[in-house]
């Protein structure tokens, strides 16, 4: 078990990536003067430097040669790189284009997604409550299409976007930086490339738009990276029951922002959509914590039963160890589905252990 101090470290990390994450919108804003298109391509361009810098200061450069000679996984990156890039554009242009709040209900949505695909991909077997919780998200969709007379693509779109590329990334097994690292490599030259096309064509507000649009499109990467880093350091620290109900700040902070800073409208039917999501997080969260304490008691008491009957002598120590291992197992199993769904805004450690994080 993690010192408490280190806890509190591990949360405080793991506020400011989540707030960090949640207040984008106020920086791609800072940014309409350009394109979505161009935003990312300058998203994509700068964070490859901010990677190499993180991989120099940690002397993390090992697991390059191998990955290279990994065809399988190199494809495998590839996907990772263009679905996450196809969630970046929708999140910035739906920031740009005033859809904040549908932005917002895809990654409320997002861990509903995930667990879907745990039971159609992984096969997974959900708990009732997750049962419901997944109908209950299922309703909110049928009600806003019904409401508005159209499906809210926007949010769909982010969530199984964002959903397809942490179940892709479980196969990668890369941790964080790696991840990052390896997807940004592949992300960079078209970057470059579109970005030297907008420059000849005189469309590139780099160039055109001041120094201080200059150095906003040029902090791109810092703002990609900075949240990571803060999330790795929390998902070091703290347990996975907590870093899922975590990754509601994220979604949280921008369903705010939409309505105050961007005064999106909030009709009465979209309120219902919003309350059926919250609903099925409320039912997701509870069945979770609810787990999560079962799988300790479980291993406190598999614990002490194994240490009492190794000390009478009445099962050899390594089937106490075995005993004691296995109750630890059981307790891994219960980790809240929503932790297993979050995070993005890039990439987030890629083991099973812990969530991805989320990719604004």
């Amino acid at each position: 078990m993690q010192p408490r101090s280190d806890q509190r470290v591990g949360l405080a990390y793991g506020i400011a990536a989540y707030t960090m994450w949640g207040l984008l919108p106020l920086y791609w804003h800072l940014l309409g003067a350009a394109s979505a298109s161009e935003i990312l391509a300058h998203r994509m361009a700068w964070s490859l430097p901010v990677a190499v810098v993180i991989l120099a200061a940690l002397r993390r450069w090992s697991w390059i040669r191998p990955l290279l000679r990994q065809p399988k996984r190199l494809g495998l990156i590839l996907i990772c790189a263009v679905v996450i890039s196809t969630n970046w554009f929708l999140y910035i242009w739906a920031v740009n284009a005033g859809h904040v709040l549908e932005a917002s209900l895809g990654y409320f949505i997002n861990p509903l997604v995930s667990i879907a695909f745990g039971v159609l991909f992984l096969r997974e077997r959900l708990r009732p409550l997750q049962w419901v919780a997944v109908g209950i998200g299922a309703l909110a969709v049928v009600v806003m299409t019904a409401a508005y007379g159209k499906v809210p693509w926007i949010a769909l779109v982010l969530a199984f976007s964002f959903a397809t590329y942490g179940l892709v990334k479980k196969s990668v097994k890369l941790d964080g930086i790696e991840g990052f690292s390896a997807e940004t490599a592949l992300q960079a030259l078209p970057a470059l490339g579109f970005l030297v096309f907008l420059a000849l064509r005189g469309e590139c507000s780099f160039t055109s738009d001041g120094v201080g649009q200059a150095l906003l499109l040029s902090g791109c990467g810092v703002a990609t990276a900075v949240p990571l880093i803060c999330f790795g350091a929390s998902a070091m620290r703290l347990p996975l029951t907590m870093i899922g109900m975590l990754q509601y700040l994220a979604p949280s902070f921008q369903f705010v922002l939409g309505l105050t800073v961007f005064h999106e409208r909030m009709p009465a039917e979209r309120w219902a959509g919003f309350a059926l999501v919250w609903a099925a997080l409320a039912v997701l969260t509870w069945d979770a914590l609810r787990t999560a304490r079962r799988g300790r008691a479980a291993l406190a008491a598999a614990a002490a039963q194994a240490g009492e009957a190794g000390a009478a002598g009445a099962v050899p120590a390594a089937e106490a160890d075995r005993a004691a291992t296995a109750a630890e197992a059981d307790r891994a199993a219960t980790a809240p589905a929503a932790a297993t769904a979050a995070a993005p805004l890039t990439d987030a450690p890629a083991e099973t252990s812990q969530p991805p994080r989320s990719t604004q």
